[in-house]
């Protein structure tokens, strides 16, 4: 216990003595790692990734991990911290950034591994979901880094053994983090329960059925290990028995859990990583869609207006070349954007937009990319979300973005032609104005049934891929999908989403009700992405 004892340092002598560890503390870009001891390539490693609301016990339960790695029994009256809970709780109010502790050198003790334990700080508190979204990106930028982590052995749900009915809050965060992984990470999901007294906490497990929560379940029961959080607790006379019972809850806890990522096979990020990066791909898409719908609604609009206008006034225009018409003429214009304040922290904060098609890409939501090339929406030089798919160097990245205006215009017989006429085929030398307007309709439609369809076929897409295919940053795009194949009359397709919507539990109901009064939701989504979002609530 002396070797360990060097390594940390005393900040409270009572009993049991309480060290804080000295690790090693390296930030790659927005990954910070901490590590104690060296790594040994020859012995194997266990990663944990640990998920849950603050005051679940956390902070504490990763001590109590790095506790167990280093062999401290009861008997040993001393504890080490590698998380200051203080420090903890203020810098979770600075950054978003993902910890990455890494322990080594201990395993000749009562773990034959080193360990990795992923801390994801801050999801589902009163930052807002633009926030959480950063968390996410930063768990991809985790999974695809060379110095991130390719395999996970464990993701721990950490909840408290009273919790008899999951909050809003915390199914929303469970929901956001389900939604991040793929499939074939279903079996390595299990529940941490905090706070116990090492009876079995058949409320919390009924909390998380009835949620519907997706984890390894044994003898139709969540997979779940019990942590008392007391361990530094001062000892007295009165105290003493109570507490050495809470320290065997958490070590058979710990010995139970060790057991369980001794014998499961850890699960590759790749599927996690595609998820990750077709959940944005499908966000960018349906949002940039939501744009070109509105544009080619508003071009409708234009169309109809100039062929009322010009069959109205057909007479008049044929005697007075200066006769004009009346009507909303639709342009695009770029305007600057505000992001949020955690969004600044990240420093590259912006839209990327086409500058050949006039469309904004990937907007909001684009945080983690310096340059337009590196957006999660390009795939293999081109772009998955704007209309002409076109080449990533057609692309910029900027806090600007292509905006829908009208302007109420008059214009002349002459001024129409040459609108109209300029770009004429040679099929069409012939055909009228109001000739050339319908063709353009019909185009127009044809197009926005195209692209509904591609949207559609990410959805599908997603579905085969994600161990849950809706989140709070597709759910409501969904909705608006499902509302404009309806328009399109496409009842298969219809039906298809609608079963796929009726399949969203509790927990994203939950998680919903939880963000609603969340202005940030209106930055992340659109006014008219959250009217459509309070509607549904309204209807659930």
């Amino acid at each position: 216990m002396d070797f360990h004892l060097s390594r940390g340092v005393l900040i409270s002598s009572g009993t049991p003595a309480v060290y804080q560890l000295r690790p090693k503390k390296e930030i790659f870009g927005t990954l910070t790692k901490v590590t104690v001891g060296e790594k040994n390539p020859n012995k194997s490693n266990k990663t944990i990734l640990l998920v849950g609301e603050t005051g679940a016990g956390k902070s504490t339960l990763i001590n109590a991990l790095i506790n167990y790695s280093m062999g401290v029994t009861w008997k040993d009256q001393v504890w080490f911290q590698i998380v200051d809970e203080e420090e903890r709780s203020q810098a979770e109010s600075q950054t978003s950034d993902v910890i990455v502790y890494e322990i080594f050198g201990y395993e000749a003790g009562t773990l034959s591994y080193s360990l990795t334990i992923i801390d994801t700080p801050g999801y589902g508190a009163t930052k807002g979901i633009e926030h959480d979204v950063i968390v996410s990106e930063r768990l991809l930028d985790l999974f695809r880094s060379d110095d991130g982590v390719q395999e996970v052995h464990a993701v721990g749900l950490v909840m408290k053994a009273t919790d008899n009915r999951l909050s809003e809050r915390l199914k929303y965060i469970f929901d956001s983090v389900m939604s991040l992984f793929g499939k074939n990470l279903e079996k390595n999901i299990v529940a941490l329960i905090t706070h116990s007294d090492g009876v079995t906490p058949d409320d919390a497990l009924e909390a998380l059925k009835a949620a519907k929560i997706k984890c390894a379940n044994e003898e139709n029961e969540p997979v779940h290990f019990l942590f008392n959080n007391q361990q530094k607790k001062e000892r007295t006379k009165k105290n003493k028995m109570g507490l050495e019972n809470a320290w065997r809850v958490t070590e058979e806890g710990m010995r139970e859990f060790s057991e369980f990522l001794e014998k499961t096979a850890p699960q590759k990020l790749m599927t996690t990583v595609e998820v990750l990066n077709e959940r944005i791909r499908l966000t960018a898409c349906i949002q940039n869609l939501q744009e070109r719908i509105e544009f080619i609604e508003l071009k409708q609009r234009e169309i109809k207006q100039t062929k009322e206008a010009l069959e109205k006034h057909k007479e008049e225009m044929k005697t007075n070349k200066e006769f004009t018409i009346e009507f909303d003429e639709v342009y695009k214009d770029k305007e600057d954007i505000k992001v949020g304040w955690w969004c600044l922290l990240a420093g590259y904060a912006g839209a990327v937009s086409c500058n050949v098609c006039k469309e904004n890409c990937h907007y909001p939501g684009c945080t983690m990319a310096w340059y337009a090339e590196h957006c999660e929406v390009m795939k293999k030089g081109r772009c998955t979300s704007c209309s002409g798919k076109c080449l990533a160097s057609d692309h910029v990245k900027e806090r600007k973005i292509y905006v829908n205006k009208t302007l109420h215009v008059k214009r002349t017989n002459e001024e129409m032609k040459k609108k109209y006429e300029t770009n004429k085929t040679e099929s069409e030398e012939k055909l009228s104005i109001l000739e050339i307007l319908e063709m353009e309709m019909k185009k127009l439609t044809a197009e926005k049934s195209e692209w509904l369809d591609e949207s559609y076929q990410r959805v599908v897409k997603l579905e085969q891929i994600a161990l849950n295919v809706f989140s709070l940053s597709t759910v409501v795009h969904f909705d608006l999908l499902i509302e404009k194949m309806k328009e399109e009359g496409d009842t298969e397709k219809v039906q298809k989403l609608e079963e796929m919507r009726s399949r969203v539990d509790e927990g994203t109901r939950a998680a919903q009700r939880y963000i609603i009064h969340m202005p940030a939701v209106i930055k992340k989504f659109g006014q008219t992405i959250w009217n459509k979002m309070t509607n549904h609530q309204t209807a659930v």
